[in-house]
């Protein structure tokens, strides 16, 4: 590998993400092992492969330079990955998306086949039994034969706002990608949602031109774009925008439906008016199954549901004064019958079994990973920056299925374990494959090392116990002077920062170090890991505990470590951690002296309805809730310096709320500096615009915090 900074080689390994092994199934025998990955740490094109256990070999299932024609140079750059896979039970007949095509390959043996069918395709899904796959095109959901006869459609779309086999929510509980169908295990029905989303409120225009209460100049000092000199471009959203409703406004219409395949779809009944959310559905070997939700998100039911007639029954129910917490893989069945849910209570978030607590107090539950006859493969958590492997089973019991410092996961299936550990040496991990009487395969990995080490220590801070991680430069020497300090901090529900892991974002942090100045990344109010409790302290205000719990991460910091420059604090942050920022130098300018602002949410209003509202309420019902969270209100009383950044084809954080906070700013006469970036989306990171974005913030820090340039090349 040449030399090279961490800019370009964020670019070039998509944020060390190419080259690992991920997106796993096991066969129900357990002896074959399906993955994606690149060729190389810098390879764009993910290729599908499979792992013979016995014998611990790797199989190029489908190559998609080869397969789309060409050779590997002419066409690395310009030909996409397998997009999603599926396989039956026995992970023999694989089935894949490729070029808006669907192919199938065995397993075992024989070449990848491009299936005659309508494109372009989506979700490819093979029965359990291998003998059909269902899919979609064009929001109509489709059946074909695997030998390629017989395409035909199950349900057809009549206009492009109602979709069949695609639903918006039930990810919230899913550990797959987002699914909207799911087979019964002989392979006869199937179970899918309709998602009709013609109620579905527009996003506001990311177009300044088009909108009369936005400015494209900011009114700032500095106004400009990233690789185009069209300020005013609108972003290109793409049709998930319309089917994601906005806080208070009304949500798509979704409905789940049971095909025999050869017979006219049932509609699946409930009350959908006291439960308009489907956040969970599938179909075990008991039956199909579907967890619907409240729209206030206080009460969950897991409903059995008859394939006959469709009408169901209430197998369990979670209420909560606050929101009821959605745990990825739970409700489920087990073989036998026995219900898994979980239990939150003193502190601890428990799974359950019929009812029963089988995981002790302190270790909360994160994820169930899958069922494998009555035993359960979970994660949990027992110290906040560590996550680990569990199982359960009656008559295994409880079992610790990793060790050491890092964050750990896994598939399992007929006794195999895919266990995937993601510490502090490299980025992506390590994948092990293990089965009782074999020795354990390791799945290669060709992620790129990065161009820079990290110097980081993390701290345990104050009296609520802030997990925070402290980066220095490392030509920096304890005692030798003052620094600057960069807050780089998400800070909110949902996403931690301080693990035990090595991804881009820690060593971001260390690249920003290297630039001059000390870096602190702390998780506090209503990050996971710390319980139940400690994640409902959000329930009703979004950023006041969260900021109280910044600056008190800072104080102790720098009581901790005097080098720490007190006088100049500037905060970074993107997305939740983006609105953080804008508001840190609003509302605590004693503290933070400059503020780089990314994709936030400034009007509450204006963000997911399902997300916002379980925090916040309906807007109708909780409106000085979301009063007190906009940060358009506090635009008038800005003093510092601002830097404000949204790329226009964000599909997750409308761009219009930092259109907007602009034209607020500018209309109160407030100086600030905003970015755009025309055809960029939420991450921009590891896109072109990667380097030009980190020196803009950089060159930012050096002229309103007095960071000194760098003394070395990263």
């Amino acid at each position: 590998m040449s030399l090279t900074t961490l800019p370009e080689q964020l670019v070039r390994t998509l944020r060390f993400t190419r080259g690992v092994p991920g997106r796993f199934a096991v066969g129900a025998g357990g002896e074959t092992v399906l993955f994606l990955r690149g060729r190389t740490g810098d390879d764009p094109v993910t290729c599908l492969w499979a792992l013979d256990v016995a014998s611990g070999r790797e199989r190029l299932l489908a190559d998609p330079v080869r397969l789309l024609g060409g050779g590997r140079s002419e066409r690395r750059g310009r030909v996409g990955g397998v997009e999603a896979y599926g396989a039956d039970a026995a992970a023999g007949v694989v089935a894949f998306a490729l070029g808006g095509g669907l192919w199938t390959v065995d397993s075992g043996k024989g070449e990848p086949r491009r299936l005659p069918v309508v494109g372009p395709v989506s979700d490819p899904r093979p029965d359990p039994t291998g003998r059909r796959i269902a899919y979609v095109s064009h929001g109509t959901l489709r059946v074909v034969e695997a030998d390629g006869t017989g395409d035909r459609s199950i349900a057809q779309t009549p206009t492009p706002d109602v979709e069949f086999g695609v639903a918006p929510h039930t990810t919230a509980t899913s550990l797959d990608d987002a699914r909207g169908h799911w087979w019964s295990p002989d392979g006869h029905h199937l179970l899918f949602a309709r998602t009709d989303s013609r109620r579905v409120q527009p996003w506001p225009t990311a177009d300044p031109a088009a909108d009369p209460t936005v400015d494209p100049a900011g009114g700032g000092d500095r106004a400009d774009g990233i690789d185009s000199p069209d300020l005013t471009a609108p972003g290109d959203p793409g049709r998930e925008v319309r089917r994601t409703a906005l806080a208070g406004t009304p949500n798509p219409d979704v409905t789940l439906w049971v095909s025999r395949l050869d017979s006219s779809p049932l509609q699946v009944s409930w009350d959908r008016v006291a439960y308009e959310y489907v956040v969970g559905a599938g179909w075990d070997t008991h039956g199909p199954w579907a967890l619907v939700q409240s729209r206030d998100q206080r009460t969950v039911r897991f409903l059995g549901i008859d394939p006959g007639d469709g009408r169901t029954a209430v197998l369990h129910e979670q209420c909560d004064a606050c929101w009821v917490h959605l745990v990825p893989g739970l409700p489920a069945r087990t073989a036998s019958g026995a219900l898994l849910a979980h239990h939150d209570t003193s502190g601890t978030r428990h799974l359950t079994r019929d009812g029963t607590d089988v995981t002790p107090k302190g270790l909360q539950l994160r994820a169930v990973l899958g069922i494998d006859g009555d035993d359960v493969l979970f994660t949990a958590t027992d110290e906040p920056t560590e996550t680990h492997l569990w199982s359960y089973g009656p008559k295994s019991g409880l079992r610790q299925l990793s060790s050491g410092a890092g964050v750990h996961s896994g598939v399992r299936s007929g006794g195999t374990l895919v266990r995937i550990t993601r510490d502090a040496e490299r980025p992506g991990g390590r994948a092990e494959v293990l089965r009782a009487g074999r020795p354990a395969v390791t799945v290669l990995s060709y992620a790129e090392r990065p161009v820079l080490d990290v110097r980081a220590e993390r701290f345990v801070l104050g009296p609520r116990a802030l997990h925070a991680r402290l980066h220095l430069p490392s030509w920096h020497r304890r005692g030798s002077g003052p620094l600057p300090v960069l807050v780089d901090s998400y800070g909110g529900a949902a996403l931690q920062r301080v693990t035990a892991e090595l991804d881009s974002r820690v060593l971001l942090a260390q690249w920003f170090a290297e630039q001059g100045c000390a870096v602190l990344t702390t998780d506090g109010s209503g990050t996971p890991g710390r319980g139940p409790g400690w994640e409902r302290e959000v329930h009703g205000d979004l950023f006041g505990p969260v900021l109280d719990d910044q600056v008190s991460a800072l104080r102790e910091a720098a009581r901790r470590c005097p080098d720490l420059d007190l006088g100049r604090v500037a905060f970074r942050g993107w997305s939740f951690g983006g609105a953080l920022a804008a508001l840190a130098v609003l509302r605590r300018p004693d503290v933070f002296r400059a503020a780089v602002a990314g994709a936030g949410v400034t009007d509450q209003r204006l963000y997911h309805a399902h997300w916002r509202e379980r925090f916040l309420g309906h807007p109708d019902l909780y409106p000085q809730r979301y009063e007190a969270c906009d940060l358009l209100r506090d635009a008038p009383g800005l003093t510092r310096p601002l830097l404000l950044i949204h790329g226009l084809a964000d599909t997750n954080v409308p761009p219009v709320n930092t259109l907007r906070l602009s034209a607020a700013l500018k209309a109160a006469g407030r100086p600030h500096e905003l970015l755009i970036l025309p055809g960029v989306g939420h991450q921009p990171i590891g896109s072109t615009v990667t380097r030009q974005l980190l020196e803009r913030q950089v060159d930012f820090l050096r002229r309103h915090l007095g960071v000194e340039p760098p003394r070395s090349a990263f």
